[in-house]
């Protein structure tokens, strides 16, 4: 997929806001003319009015799609509160019609790589700031932005069904980001997940 196209709308969308109501609505500082992004265990300068990432850490760049990704949640200038609710995809807007592809994309990769191991998803969830949050037989929240948790909950194989799992959102999250922005951030945090879960193997 050519992703050109979005993130030139991204940014275009990033440099008509202004970095206080940025750093105000997103929850990330400012640095200077930059905003400080922590995302999945990395850190990141987003200059503004730029918008070119810059990583603090290593000279690792960011996937296109990951900064179209994080451009959308920065320029979306609401100050909606957490429910405490959660939602499937399918419950998102329009999410019921692209629930096989996010299944595929999202769901499918964690049980694949979890569900023989409950306590790797528990370890690699803390190792990216995430806590167990009691739901399935594992579950863990992990916050991907300041206002985006993203829970993730596993039930282990037993003699009549395979292993399984789910991905849920908080109800606020409509109003946050797009509905196939939740896809692309689902299958993101399960490839780093992953990344982090297999790092001592």
């Amino acid at each position: 997929m050519n992703y050109a196209a979005a993130h030139q709308v991204a940014l275009e969308k990033f440099r008509a806001c202004s970095l206080e109501d940025v750093a105000r609505c997103s929850g990330f500082p400012i640095e200077g003319n930059t905003i400080f992004i922590n995302f999945l265990g990395g850190h990141y300068y987003v200059d503004y009015p730029g918008g070119n990432f810059r990583s603090a850490t290593s000279k690792d760049e960011l996937p296109v799609f990951t900064q179209i990704l994080i451009l959308h949640y920065l320029i979306n200038l609401t100050e909606t509160a957490e429910t405490g609710q959660l939602i499937s995809f399918k419950e998102l807007p329009g999410g019921s019609i692209y629930i096989q592809p996010f299944t595929h994309r999202a769901i499918d990769p964690l049980v694949r790589s979890f569900g023989s191991d409950l306590n790797r998803l528990l370890e690699a969830a803390a190792r990216l700031g995430g806590l167990s949050n009691g739901l399935g037989d594992v579950g863990v929240t992990v916050r991907i932005f300041p206002r985006v948790p993203v829970t993730l909950i596993l039930w282990r194989a037993d003699d009549e069904f395979p292993a399984s799992g789910n991905i849920l959102f908080d109800s606020s999250a409509s109003s946050i980001l797009p509905t196939e922005d939740y896809a692309v951030l689902a299958s993101v945090v399960v490839g780093a997940l992953k990344r982090v879960g297999s790092s001592d193997l």
